[in-house]
């Protein structure tokens, strides 16, 4: 087994595509490519991947649809790359579950240095909130596994979470009761090199109560507070 990162690039235009996944293998990185959703569907049955590289506007299935798949089964980190600029487009990624969106066209070397950032948070090793390896928290009928990686509802079963949702969460309940404002959340979850925006961290958020609050709307669990942030209520049992 090969102990390089394992990219997945999914673009139709080859041209973009096969010069990147050549940049990409001579620093170091392992690369499959596919040209559609379709054939990026079979490589992950086929292989482990660490990252995956995502165009937007593809024939057939666009990117949207099949990030939407992938978070639905797997946490693998995924980065838009796309020549929509628009901040719509953006926060729709980011809303799906995407960790980064990267717009055409781009510096291979920035790119590489979105990867980088994203895989460390994955593995835990950005912010201070990572520090709390092997806990489990308790919370309103939520187990999150910091081992695991893994959120289940009281019933046990799993919910899905990306890398970014997943570090959002571990900073809100390491710190339960307290407030947190985006600079902090950001600076938390994703270190100061990160490439971030304010909205980044009202996406994530929105996504998590999708996924554990009772009515997202009203929230009970990730409370907001004006001026000020968010804060995670509630009893948190830390075993």
């Amino acid at each position: 087994m090969s102990d390089k990162t394992h990219i997945l690039l999914v673009d139709d235009e080859a041209s973009l595509r096969e010069p990147l996944a050549e940049y990409l293998e001579k620093q170091g990185f392992r690369i499959q490519q596919a040209s559609n959703a379709s054939a990026a569907r079979s490589l992950l049955n086929a292989y482990d991947f660490d990252i995956i590289l995502l165009d937007i506007m593809m024939p057939g299935e666009d990117g949207l649809s099949f990030c939407r798949y992938v978070r639905e089964r797997m946490d693998i980190p995924v980065i838009f790359i796309s020549a929509k600029t628009e901040e719509t487009e953006r926060i729709v990624g980011l809303e799906l579950g995407a960790d980064d969106y990267v717009t055409k066209p781009f510096s291979p070397r920035e790119l590489v240095a979105r990867i980088k950032v994203i895989l460390r948070r994955a593995n835990g090793s950005v912010g201070s909130s990572t520090n709390s390896s092997g806990s489990i928290y308790q919370f309103q009928g939520w187990t999150l596994k910091t081992d695991q990686r893994s959120l289940n509802d009281s019933d046990g079963v799993a919910v899905p979470l990306s890398s970014g949702e997943y570090q959002m969460l571990l900073a809100l309940l390491s710190r339960a009761g307290q407030v947190l404002n985006r600079d902090q959340l950001l600076d938390i979850t994703q270190g100061r090199e990160a490439h971030a925006f304010d909205r980044a961290v009202d996406n994530q958020i929105s996504r998590l109560r999708r996924k554990i609050e009772a009515d997202p709307k009203s929230p009970e669990i990730i409370k907001t507070v004006w001026g000020g942030g968010y804060v995670l209520a509630g009893d948190v049992q830390t075993l």
